[in-house]
């Protein structure tokens, strides 16, 4: 913990929520980091927000929050909790460890979350702001355009066709608590449906959108 401490620029007043942020559910009998990791997930996307507002003065609502989107989505995160070499600091059961989760994506957004709630918590905003825009400053920047997600997408294909928005169904759902997996079915009138499976509903939707857009006529 002291390793990633130097690693982040940030050290830890109260060391217990640096070791909660860290521990992962699949380590049983243990408090974790879910509850942290919903924190900070609303800090990141309020501060993410702000640098977006400040940074792009004359975009509208929906290109923010699509750059938002790019900017907070798993992909993102895994990045950044790699940039930091997060997964080495995890605190798995070995079962997990075995099995790659100290280097699965979904874990590692997780984890980043939850510590980003975790030194929002021991340092307040201003801490929390000084690490986030420490990572996602320059990324923030690098979006040149508002991107479009595959969802949003699938939903403007639709419409410029005269149908219905695409209709997402939750097909069922497996694997245990700390890692789930949905699986989802995109339907699009007048074309046979997709499904396709993810660590969460998002992320399903937006890979089902993704392979149904690769299916469609241009």
């Amino acid at each position: 913990m002291d390793a990633l401490q130097k690693r982040i620029g940030y050290g830890f007043r109260d060391g217990e929520l640096l070791r909660l942020a860290l521990t992962h559910p699949s380590m049983a009998g243990k408090a974790n980091n879910q509850r942290l990791e919903f924190l900070g997930d609303a800090v990141l996307g309020m501060v993410v927000t702000r640098i977006l507002y400040d940074m792009y003065p004359a975009e509208k609502e929906g290109e923010l929050a699509r750059r938002r989107a790019a900017l907070v989505c798993g992909d993102m995160l895994a990045e950044v909790a790699r940039s930091i070499r997060l997964g080495e600091a995890l605190q798995v059961a070995a079962s997990e460890a075995q099995a790659g989760g100290r280097e699965n994506d979904s874990n590692l957004e997780d984890a980043l979350e939850a510590l980003i709630g975790a030194i929002y918590l021991d340092g307040g905003m201003g801490a929390a702001e000084k690490f986030i825009h420490a990572h996602w400053l320059e990324l923030s920047k690098k979006i040149a355009a508002p991107p479009k997600d595959a969802k949003t997408a699938l939903q403007e294909w639709s419409q410029a066709r005269g149908l219905p928005v695409p209709a997402y169904q939750l097909i069922g759902s497996s694997g245990p608590a700390h890692a789930p997996e949905f699986i989802i079915e995109v339907t699009v009138q007048g074309y046979p449906p997709i499904r396709a499976n993810a660590a969460s509903k998002r992320a399903a939707e937006q890979m089902a959108a993704g392979l149904l857009l690769e299916r469609l006529p241009k």
